[in-house]
């Protein structure tokens, strides 16, 4: 059991660092992992909307519908907070993109 723990871990870490790299498929695939609880991560709508947001922003059209899908689920407090985490996320990774 473990090992698969630490494998989805890495594979969670792998994806962060592409998304801030500005893989979208990674922002995609990072958005799916907390909207269906895979990859060893919780179900998390506030993160997977906040994934799925930058992936959008990406121009990924898939994910501007999964975005829809869940933000049905959510209070409009839930999707201000997954906003700000966007906002926050693409704030700390500009000089990432602009270095890369």
């Amino acid at each position: 059991m473990g090992h698969s723990l630490q494998a989805a871990a890495f594979l969670m870490e792998t994806r962060i660092a592409d998304a801030a790299m500005g893989s979208i498929d990674a922002l995609f695939q990072l958005g799916i992992a907390y909207s269906t609880g895979s990859d060893g991560v919780e179900v998390d709508f506030i993160e997977a909307h906040k994934w799925f947001n930058l992936a959008a922003l990406s121009g990924s059209l898939e994910a501007q519908q999964c975005r829809a899908d869940i933000a049905d689920e959510m209070t409009a407090r839930e999707i201000a907070e997954a906003q700000r985490g966007a906002r926050a996320w693409l704030a700390s990774t500009a000089t990432e993109r602009r270095a890369a």
